[in-house]
């Protein structure tokens, strides 16, 4: 794919951001310290953008170049989500060992694809610590009776959940209410709610007949480096 039409892909992702009132002219200049004369010539098609610019605008976007790649380019590169082109979008539902340790879910792993609304998707904050532009943001996991145990009642055996990997800080998303996440156990998706003592990870569960659990980082890794994503929405089997 050639230069000049990844940039046009970035200019439609960017007026979408504009559109759905994500973003505007005067925020992108100040995230990039480019001029808002800068953007707006850019955005209008009067300009280009450096490598160094696009990068510049991907990263503060937390964007990356697969996000502009057409989707028969992106199935070349492993992942298989095809095109949605109504109101729901294919979200993968993959094993929470995938989930947890792969940025891009290949073929091989997708269990099933869920539809789900675009809507819903578009209006969801990303807050997101180190560099995540490289992983597919949602993806869905199912929980067995033992992975929903410690989150009772609130996760119930069977429960699908979507996670938002776009969203590995500890900031609450709404005041007042703890956030609820999968986060990275024994090389697995498990899912609690997350505090960070000195250099241990706290896992609360929810139940309380169920073990508060602690992990010992790693030196130099922090609390974001273990957080798969936040807990986004719970569907339940009927």
């Amino acid at each position: 794919m050639k230069f000049k039409v990844l940039q046009d892909n970035l200019r439609k992702v960017l007026w979408d951001r504009i559109e759905q009132g994500e973003l505007t002219g005067l925020r992108l200049a100040q995230q990039t310290g480019f001029k808002q004369a800068h953007i707006s010539n850019f955005l209008n098609r009067k300009r280009g953008l450096s490598l160094e610019g696009m990068d510049k605008v991907l990263t503060v976007q937390h964007l990356s170049v697969l996000d502009l790649l057409d989707p028969a380019e992106v199935s070349k590169r492993a992942t298989i989500v095809p095109p949605s082109p109504d109101e729901f979008e294919n979200i993968v539902l993959t094993d929470l060992s995938v989930a947890a340790t792969q940025p891009l879910i290949a073929s091989m792993n997708v269990k099933e694809m869920v539809k789900f609304r675009k809507s819903f998707l578009r209006r969801l904050r990303v807050e997101t610590e180190g560099d995540r532009s490289g992983w597919q943001r949602f993806v869905f996991i199912r929980l067995e009776a033992h992975d929903a145990l410690p989150m009772s009642p609130r996760l119930q055996p069977g429960a699908t959940v979507l996670i938002d990997r776009h969203y590995n800080a500890l900031s609450p998303y709404r005041k007042g209410e703890f956030n609820m996440y999968a986060v990275l156990k024994n090389d697995i998706a498990a899912v609690r709610y997350v505090e960070v003592a000195g250099n241990h990870l706290i896992l609360r569960p929810h139940n309380e007949s169920s073990p508060i659990e602690v992990i010992p980082m790693e030196e130099g890794k922090l609390a974001s480096d273990y957080i798969v994503g936040r807990v986004c929405y719970i569907g339940l089997e009927v």
